[in-house]
């Protein structure tokens, strides 16, 4: 079939202004921390270059129709999304050095506000925030006689740091006069064939819920859809052997805590139907 040049342009032009206006339904504010940013602990030159880091974001975004505005910092915790001088777990040295999705020059907090206040078409919120605070007490307890004593001390005043972050943070949303859906992200465990760590994540998904309702809020629940899938016989509850992980640098069979694109998909997957339910 001949098509002349001209007719094959306007095709094209028809086809972008088609989904354009097929993803010109509002918008998505994304924010949180490494894992909605997308990051990949391998990568190098890639760093100079926030779009080379595609996740759940973007997903979520193209299965709503939404044109989206990932605010996330590697690195966040619930504490540095308020205040520039609250522990953070690398986040300013990340930007001080590379660049986000968005620019700007506040807190992660003081951006979505101001957004916010400038936009009234947005139609999602998301949040995945708190396990930096748990990697920051697991960083304070590895020189001490017996870390895992410490960590276990330090565990209660963390998950009350973690839920009253993030009920300030849903209570500074919302007095922007923002109505719209909000969706509290919680944490997969790295491998549910550890009682422990998987115990730990579980609390902390707790604390990430305990806020949600009183501001109007819902929660995707990762963590089952992880285990769901981490299961199957042929895993054996490790959810790098099924795929959902990045492969580690130091060694192919091993992963670091950060999701591949498979678990990102199953992220977007979750929030999706929790947005649905709204």
């Amino acid at each position: 079939m001949n098509i002349s040049r001209g007719v094959f342009s306007a095709l094209l032009m028809a086809c972008a202004l088609g989904a354009a206006t097929a993803s010109a339904q509002g918008h998505l504010l994304v924010l949180g921390d490494s894992v909605p940013f997308a990051f990949i602990n391998s990568a190098g030159y890639e760093y100079g270059n926030a779009g080379n880091f595609i996740g759940y974001a973007d997903d979520l975004a193209a299965t709503l129709q939404l044109d989206v505005v990932d605010a996330a910092c590697p690195g966040e915790t619930t504490g540095s999304f308020l205040s520039a001088t609250a522990p953070d777990n690398g986040c300013r040295a990340y930007r001080a050095k590379f660049p986000l999705h968005v620019g700007y020059s506040s807190t992660q907090a003081s951006y979505a506000i101001h957004y916010l206040e400038g936009h009234d078409d947005v139609r999602l919120i998301t949040i995945m925030l708190g396990a930096n605070d748990g990697f920051l007490l697991e960083d304070s307890c590895a020189s001490q006689p017996d870390p895992a004593a410490c960590i276990e001390a330090g565990v209660p005043a963390l998950l009350t740091s973690v839920a009253s972050n993030l009920a300030r943070t849903l209570s500074e949303l919302r007095a922007t006069g923002y109505a719209g859906a909000i969706v509290l992200v919680n944490y997969y465990s790295v491998d549910y064939s550890d009682p422990a760590g998987t115990g730990l994540t579980a609390l902390l998904n707790r604390a990430i819920a305990e806020p949600a309702a009183a501001y109007g809020a819902d929660v995707a629940n990762v963590f089952a859809a992880f285990q769901n899938a981490a299961e199957n016989p042929r895993f054996g509850g490790k959810t790098c052997n099924a795929g959902l992980l990045n492969a580690s640098v130091a060694d192919e069979l091993l992963c670091d805590v950060h999701p591949a694109q498979s678990g990102h998909r199953l992220i977007a997957q979750a929030i999706a139907s929790t947005y649905r339910r709204h």
